[in-house]
Formats: structure tokens, C-alpha cells, sequence
């Protein structure tokens, strides 16, 4: 698994999703090729490129029309989910293929700027252009994709979807809502269980809709306990005995509706930022301060997505998620990013960004954020730009005069590598932070910082902080520093309740 989590972690989310789609597809070919799927690869080929470039086109127009940035990673995908889930054409002329699909791609982009509301689109674009379609021209999708062929390759690309992601909640809570209200519904009707089950897995789209429509981040919820109803509600919804009249539940309509539920509970807001200033932090970090268009409540710890368009954009595409570094009793949002020599297209266009420019954020999410109780004691564990949350955090408890029991490890290579120390000096005087400096390399020099170490493991933590059993831990940083101290803690006794982890799509 970790060699999986590796490789996972050097790709963004939204490119392991179209990696999924596009493997999909490619083992749909060979298996209808085998004579083992009803479809011509031919067919299949001229079907996904026929949406695809409906989808671009159809993108380019409103993309320009509303001056938005155009995101090409985004429009592949929905392209790509439209054609495994449009049963493909039959031959290049087949005139029932060519106008549903027509409508059905050209929907999906217009929805993303026309059914917006404070510049955030509602609704999962592709399950709103089919629900669309078939209530207007009484075409529906036929989800092709949930066959028992194509089972084994949804199942381990769902599987990878999910990992990346950190989902798992969400996925569980909408796969055992959907079996339930399912197998309850066959039972009701005298069928048998154990066909139903089979049913299920090998001749629904069960498992694509939940790894990977489910889930798109823009359409779900910000937070974990929020993204449970949201899975249980839609499972529920998914299953074909729900109705309304004469009008049937399908999966599309059940994640619209579900959709409805996440828009009602979510930050509704899409911010312009324009920047303000640039500040080097460290070595190879920055501090991007900007201003927004306006302003917008948020926790301390919390997460968006930005989307910086630029030319020639490299595979990473031009969406990235940040957590804010700036508290919200600040004015301005600030990030803090860090650059390596082989930056992305993204980072570059980010670091060359001229005052006045802007940058667009939205979908404001995360659960690592400060307990309501204030009597409980927090270790705060960082490993390099990870600082970022903790930023926002102790800078807010300094606003607030907010007196916590914190201290605060931190760790990185050198000293020239610690990023806002003037921020933890300043809340040492303010509520008594405890601050513990890392500097791992072996020629840094320690004297440098007051109270440093070589390094943060179980002795500096016992030594460190002698009441660590009565502490709850938050850990931000790179994903195996995390993974490594959730081992650590567990190994000296913590329960995992007492253990939080900075996670967000895309953290590649």
C-alpha cells in the first residue's frame, strides 16, 4: 500500500481520475475487440472522440463568453464519464447517437456557467446533462460501464480513485445505504437476496458512480460528517424502487438530488482574488497575499481549490488545493507554497503573477480545524510548507487572545527552511506556545534556534511533552512524514481519536 500511496501522491487527483477513464475505455475496446463487449472498438473510438470535441468546442464558447478561466483537464473528464456512460455509437451515421449525445455534452459545459450561483456550478455536469436530456427528448443513459466484463477494471480504478482521495467514508456510507435500500426493496418484492446482491455488482454502475461521480469534490460537501448524509441520502435515492409517481429513480437524478443536499450545506461562495504582495518565507517558500472580491467566513485550518489559468499548462492542469495560511480575522487570504527546481506549469505562473492579478478560489472544505473545547491540549505536528494550517491557526488564537495549551514540533531541514517564526515568537508572549524545532539535516546547526533537536520521534515527544496521553495530535506535511507519526503515536499509546490528519483532494 505505501508503494501505492507513493505513486499516488506524485499525481493530482483530478489526473488520476482521467487516467482511471481513459484506462476504462481502452479496456473497454480490447474486450469488444474479444467479442467479450457488444462494441466495436471503432464505434467506442469514434463515440468518445465525437463527445470530446462537442465538449471542448462547447467549453471554449462559454469559457469566453463568461471570461472564465477554460480548465481542459475538467472538460476531458466530463467528456470521458459522458461516453462510458451514452451506450456508443453504432455506426458514424447513427442519428439517435449523434443528437443525444450532441445535447447531452453540450448540457454538461453550459451547466458549469449557466446553473452557478455566486460563480459555483451545482450540479455534477454530466448526471445533470442526462437527467436533462431525458426529460426533454426522452433519451436516457444506458451506464454501459456497470457490466460484470467491466467490473474487475471500475473496482481497482475506483479503488485508486478513493485512495487518492481519502473518500472512504463517503464511498462506505453510500454503498451501504444502496444495498441496503436495494436488497430491502428485493426481499419486499419476494426476490432472492443473493441474486439481488449479484445484481447489484454486475449489472448496475454501482461502484463507477461511487468512486467516481460520487465523489467529485465540487459537488460534495466540505466536511467528513456532511459527506456520510451525503452518501447515505444518495444511496438511498440510487435505488431504481424509489419513485414519484410515474417518474423512476436512476443514479443521475439521485446524485442531482443529492447534489441539491451538498449545495444546501456548503460555503456557497467563488471568490477573484487579486494579489497584493509577495513574500519569501524560507529557502524555496512564498507567501502569496491576496485580496479577495469579497469576503467570506472560514475556520482556521480549512481548504480551497484555486484555478489559475495560463497558456500552455503542463499535465498537472491549472487547479490546485491550497490550505489558507491566513486566519480568517485577517483582511487579505494568504498561501504559503513551496517551489521546487522543476516547478509545475502552475507554480511558475503563480510565482510570476504581477500585483493586480488574479487568481480564482472556491469549494472551502476541511475538517482540520481548532476542538470547540478550548480546555483541550493540542500538539501541533509539522513537517516543511505543512506549517501552513498552523499558521492560520496560532495567528487566530493570537487575534482572538484565545489561551490554549499548544505546543507546537516542527520540523525541517535547515533553519533557513522555517517558514513565519515571527508568528510563533509572537503567540509564545500572547498564550505560551511551546515551539520545537526539527532541523534534520546533519551539518544544521542547532544553537541557530532556541529549544531544536535533530529530529521528532518518540523520545522528543516523551521528552518534549510529558503529558502527550492527555493531548490530541494534528499532523500536516508530506504523506509518508504523516503516515509516519500516525505510527509513532499509535506505537506510544494514542488512540486514533486523538490523532488528525491534514488531508485534501489533490494533495500531489
Amino acid at each position: 500500500m505505501k508503494t501505492i500511496d507513493a505513486i499516488l501522491n506524485k499525481i493530482t487527483m483530478y489526473r488520476v481520475v482521467l487516467y482511471e477513464l481513459i484506462g476504462l475505455l481502452l479496456a473497454a475496446g480490447v474486450l469488444g475487440f474479444l467479442g467479450i463487449m457488444p462494441y466495436a472498438p471503432i464505434n467506442l473510438l469514434f463515440s468518445v472522440v465525437y463527445i470530446t470535441i462537442i465538449c471542448l468546442i462547447i467549453n471554449k464558447i462559454f469559457a469566453w463568453a463568461y471570461n472564465a478561466p477554460s480548465n481542459p483537464e475538467s472538460t476531458y473528464i466530463t467528456a470521458l464519464i459522458l461516453s462510458l456512460i451514452i451506450t456508443p455509437a453504432l455506426s458514424w451515421s447513427d442519428p439517435i447517437f449523434l443528437a443525444f449525445a450532441f445535447w447531452a455534452a453540450s448540457l454538461a459545459m453550459a451547466s458549469k456557467y449557466i446553473l452557478a450561483i455566486g460563480k459555483k456550478h451545482i450540479f455534477n455536469p454530466a448526471a445533470l446533462a442526462v437527467v436533462m436530456t431525458a426529460f426533454a427528448l426522452n433519451f436516457g443513459a444506458s451506464w454501459w460501464i456497470g457490466t460484470g466484463a467491466m467490473m474487475p477494471f471500475v473496482a481497482i480504478g475506483g479503488f485508486l480513485v478513493v485512495r487518492k482521495i481519502k473518500r472512504f467514508d463517503l464511498v462506505w456510507a453510500f454503498l451501504i445505504s444502496a444495498l441496503t435500500a436495494i436488497l430491502f426493496s428485493t426481499a419486499l418484492h419476494g426476490g432472492n437476496i443473493f441474486t439481488g446482491l449479484e445484481k447489484v455488482f454486475l449489472s448496475t454502475p454501482l461502484l463507477f458512480f461511487a468512486s467516481v461521480m460520487l465523489t467529485e469534490p465540487l459537488t460534495a460537501p466540505p466536511t467528513v460528517s456532511l459527506q456520510v448524509v451525503y452518501g447515505l441520502l444518495v444511496g438511498v435515492l440510487f435505488s431504481p424502487a424509489i419513485h414519484l409517481g410515474s417518474i423512476y429513480s436512476t443514479p443521475e437524478l439521485a446524485l442531482i438530488l443529492g447534489n441539491i443536499f451538498s449545495y444546501i450545506v456548503s460555503p456557497k461562495k467563488k471568490l477573484t482574488l487579486f494579489l497584493k504582495n509577495i513574500q519569501k518565507i524560507s529557502t524555496d517558500s512564498y507567501d502569496f497575499i491576496f485580496t479577495p472580491d469579497q469576503q467570506m467566513p472560514y475556520q482556521p485550518g480549512q481548504y480551497m481549490e484555486w484555478t489559475l489559468g495560463h497558456r500552455r499548462s503542463d499535465s498537472r492542469g491549472i487547479r490546485r488545493y491550497f490550505t489558507l495560511a491566513s486566519s480568517p480575522t485577517e483582511r487579505e487570504l494568504r498561501l504559503g507554497v513551496k517551489f521546487y527546481e522543476k516547478g509545475s506549469s502552475f507554480k511558475k505562473k503563480l510565482l510570476n503573477m504581477k500585483k493586480g492579478e488574479s487568481i480564482v478560489a472556491s469549494g472551502l472544505a476541511g475538517d482540520f480545524i481548532l476542538p470547540k473545547d478550548k480546555k483541550k491540549k493540542l500538539v501541533f505536528v509539522a513537517g516543511g510548507i505543512g506549517i501552513t494550517p498552523f499558521r492560520s491557526q496560532i495567528q487566530y488564537l493570537i487575534d482572538k487572545q484565545e489561551a490554549r495549551s499548544v505546543t507546537l514540533l516542527y520540523s525541517n531541514k535547515t533553519a533557513s527552511d522555517v517558514a513565519y517564526k515571527e508568528v510563533f515568537d509572537r503567540a509564545a508572549q500572547v498564550f505560551g506556545l511551546k515551539t520545537v524545532y526539527a532541523l534534520t539535516n546533519s551539518d544544521a546547526n542547532l544553537s541557530i534556534l532556541p529549544n531544536s533537536v535533530r529530529k521528532i520521534d518518540a523520545k522528543t515527544i516523551i521528552e518534549q511533552i510529558p503529558d502527550y496521553k492527555e493531548r490530541t495530535f494534528y499532523l500536516s506535511g508530506p504523506r509518508s512524514m504523516v503516515t509516519n507519526f500516525e505510527d509513532i503515536l499509535q506505537t506510544l499509546g494514542l488512540k486514533k481519536n486523538q490523532i488528525k490528519t491534514d488531508f485534501f483532494p489533490g494533495f500531489a
